[in-house]
């Protein structure tokens, strides 16, 4: 899904964001509403991975979508 499509339809990827990331907080997402790269530094700070990693399960999250 393209970023286009996940910033038109934040409020319910949100919901499924949360599901995945579990750790991400509500003014965490609020933050990143549709901002990839946000998205990206918060799963690589909340779960302490590398960038790389953090953006290649992002990717494969939106994948999923």
């Amino acid at each position: 899904m393209d970023s286009d499509r996940i910033k038109g339809n934040w409020k319910q990827i949100k919901g499924r964001i949360k599901q995945e990331w579990g750790q991400l907080t509500d003014d965490d997402l609020t933050e990143a509403e549709g901002h990839r790269d946000y998205l990206i530094g918060k799963v690589q700070e909340k779960y302490g991975i590398a960038k790389d990693e953090a953006r290649e399960q992002v990717e494969a999250f939106e994948r999923k979508l």
